[in-house]
């Protein structure tokens, strides 16, 4: 059974550092595209950062040159490099896998979901 088990949330100030973790299970990360989430309260998930199958990354404009994503295949674990953290960052980090391996990250339209992470960063 597919499994994703997030990781590394907790509290920080602003401007400190967080890494989360994803640890995949029942399947092998390699051909997917593998994606960060985030959740605050009141508002829709919103899509953070990916990486392809070919570790070529996304992410959204807010968190362009402060986060970095990248995956461990060796581990199967997904991780998520957050640095300069701002208060706007709280949220609830989850970590999801396209259901179609090697294909367009842009058009998977199904995915593997894990349970949410913590981060809450105060000003």
């Amino acid at each position: 059974q597919e499994q994703l088990v997030e990781s590394g949330g907790g509290s920080v100030q602003a401007g400190g550092s967080l890494r989360l973790s994803c640890a995949a299970s029942g399947f092998a990360i390699t051909p997917f595209c593998m994606y960060w989430f985030r959740q605050s309260p009141g508002k829709e998930r919103e899509f953070v950062a990916l990486i392809s199958y070919d570790r070529s990354t996304k992410y959204t404009d807010d968190v362009k040159g402060r986060f970095s994503v990248s995956k461990d295949t060796s581990k199967n674990t997904l991780y998520l490099q957050m640095d300069s953290l701002e208060a706007e960052d709280t949220a609830v980090y989850f970590c999801a896998a396209g259901r179609r391996p090697l294909f367009s990250c842009q058009d998977q339209d199904s995915y593997y979901w894990g349970q949410g992470t913590q981060v809450t960063v105060s000003s």
